[in-house]
């Protein structure tokens, strides 16, 4: 804790000389450089370069003159320069006049380095009389775009599309949510027939997913009087529910359950207002303006009551928070039965023997296994006895997840190979849009983005299968948002999705195509699906920043870098926080 604590203070202290004493270290104050300028005043980075044009005069009065002026760019990092070399100096009356662009490619480094000219006079042309920052940093926010590469302090990303036998759900997981309904000020459960058909739905739900991953029972509560003044009533409609679930035979374990409440929290509401349709899109733009104002609940409260149509929506609205939310998340049953479990054993044991099994049965069972060690063996095993695709291609995607758990570049380097070299004779078998996804996932880790985007490209026009056109569409949008097509990008993210991940990077293609309404709904999607990824109050400070909305981008980016260290770090240098680096309240978070 107190290495974590010492390392904010560095970094805090770090980021702050930078950004708000830079100009103390230029030594003079600025005179020659002073009608010096560059344009984007923010450097942004754009299809894998940063472009900019720096212009400016030098005057020439009387004693005042300049000798043999000499003005150099430079771009400098923490741990790194790069001299742009000398601009050209036109001498007209009065004045030289400078004008030149720049395109430079874009390096990691970059990202917190800053713009510096350097002014040089007479023979000196060792230490500069001058010095001026025309800017600081490089607005990388395309680069958040989630592509499977491996973050510091951040679950593993899942890369690489095993080729299905068709015999199992293709997408295994499922997800659910389901409500009971309260009277008011109640924690009874109703028995009424609306809770009877939800509790029916779930019982079909667990029926076709019986393997339970998690399950969440959220309590809630109306902004209404008769729902009490504090969290308890949400408390004991969510174990109202949990002990209903018990009584009604449905079998889960506790360490799967998340039991909480809200109280005094207008997400719900939110969210059923999103689908309301009896209030034109004008009126639900007054009451979202409330409602992301960043203010405490009570005030909102205040502005919402006096809106019009209020207490239509309130009406229709509030009884539909006296519940308890059911979410959960789950799968069907998978694998090999005893017997044929029986004789996979056999046939991994022994050198060359199948034991009867199928090349189905050998898919299904490297299909269910969870341990990537138990896929690869079967998987191998597989390419022994069987000419097939699926066999080297799903081989293929343990090796390049196998590549993701290890620290080592050069073992890294090797999984990638081999993996590429299992995918060449998968291709040679049969030309798949699998293989494909794959060897362009495998080029994207390598940095190699443009030829992996002609991989998914040719791997789209090969299949209309719904579940494989929504990974490989989500990753080539991702593509497009580095590439600089963010308008593209967001046509790549038509499908239903329930990945914080992808809600993220659907969100990120509207923000920077300038469609912050779109971005805003992704954005949230993303925080509900997820709300220990952070990247979705991201996004929403990203928004409220670029729309003047000092206090709610702070909000938002607190539960940011609270859930992820990578944008702790990002947000300390990221340039669509400048204004707000100005601040103290920016450095506050950060304690």
């Amino acid at each position: 804790m107190f290495n974590r604590l010492f390392l904010k203070t560095i970094l805090i202290f770090s980021s702050a000389l930078i950004f708000y004493s830079c100009e103390s270290r230029i030594v003079p104050e600025s005179n020659f450089l002073k009608d010096s300028g560059i344009q984007p005043a923010k450097l942004t980075y754009v299809r894998d370069s940063i472009s900019f044009e720096i212009k400016g005069e030098i005057p020439i009065v009387s004693a005042l003159s300049p000798k043999s002026p000499k003005v150099e760019v430079q771009l400098r990092g923490s741990s790194m320069n790069l001299n742009l070399g000398k601009l050209d100096l036109a001498k007209l009356v009065g004045k030289y006049e400078y004008k030149k662009s720049f395109k430079i490619k874009y390096e990691p480094w970059m990202e917190g380095s800053m713009v510096e000219l350097l002014f040089y006079q007479g023979k000196n042309t060792q230490n500069p009389s001058e010095k001026k920052v025309l800017a600081k940093g490089v607005k990388t926010t395309p680069l958040l775009a989630k592509i499977g590469k491996v973050s510091p302090d951040e679950p593993i990303p899942q890369v690489g599309l095993y080729i299905p036998t068709g015999s199992l759900d293709k997408d295994l997981s499922r997800y659910s949510e389901f409500s009971l309904l309260f009277s008011s000020g109640a924690s009874k459960i109703n028995s009424f027939a609306g809770n009877e058909k939800v509790l029916d739905s779930l019982k079909k739900f667990i029926l076709k997913y019986p393997s339970i991953t998690s399950i969440k029972i959220t309590g809630t509560q109306s902004p209404e009087s008769s729902e009490g003044k504090s969290s308890k009533l949400g408390m004991d409609r969510a174990e109202a529910a949990f002990r209903y679930l018990k009584e009604s035979n449905l079998l889960f374990s506790d360490s799967i359950l998340e039991i909480s409440s809200r109280w005094n929290d207008w997400f719900d509401f939110r969210l059923l207002l999103r689908d309301y349709e009896s209030l034109s899109t004008q009126r639900k733009d007054q009451f979202y303006a409330i409602l992301l104002n960043g203010q405490d609940y009570q005030t909102q409260s205040t502005a919402l009551r006096k809106l019009n149509g209020f207490n239509q929506v309130s009406r229709d609205l509030f009884p539909k928070l006296r519940a308890a939310k059911i979410e959960i998340q789950a799968k069907p049953l998978s694998g090999l039965d005893q017997q044929q479990t029986s004789k996979l054993k056999a046939a991994l044991a022994g050198t060359g023997v199948n034991s009867g099994l199928s090349q189905l049965e050998w898919a299904i069972a490297g299909e269910s296994s969870p341990r990537l060690d138990d896929k690869e063996l079967i998987y191998s095993k597989m390419t022994e006895l069987f000419r097939s695709a699926l066999a080297y291609n799903n081989l293929a995607v343990v090796k390049i997840r196998q590549a993701q758990r290890t620290l080592d570049p050069q073992r890294q380097k090797d999984f990638w190979e081999e993996a590429n070299r299992l995918l060449d004779q998968a291709a040679k078998i049969e030309n798949s849009p699998y293989v494909l996804h794959n060897q362009g996932q495998i080029l994207i880790l390598q940095d190699r983005t443009w030829d992996a985007y002609k991989k998914l490209s040719d791997a789209s026009v090969l299949t209309k299968n719904e579940d494989f056109l929504r990974l490989n569409e989500s990753l080539r949008g991702a593509l497009d948002i580095i590439r600089g097509d963010y308008k593209l990008a967001t046509l790549r993210f038509q499908y239903q999705y329930s990945n914080p991940k992808d809600f993220f990077n659907k969100g990120l293609a509207y923000f920077m195509s300038g469609d912050f309404a779109n971005a805003s709904l992704s954005f949230e999607e993303s925080v509900t699906a997820g709300r220990s990824y952070g990247y979705g109050f991201y996004g929403l400070a990203l928004i409220a920043a670029a729309s003047g909305q000092e206090e709610v981008a702070l909000i938002h980016l607190k539960r940011a870098i609270d859930s992820s260290e990578v944008l702790y770090q990002k947000s300390l240098i990221d340039p669509e926080f400048e204004e707000l680096r100005q601040t103290q309240e920016f450095f506050e978070i950060f304690k």
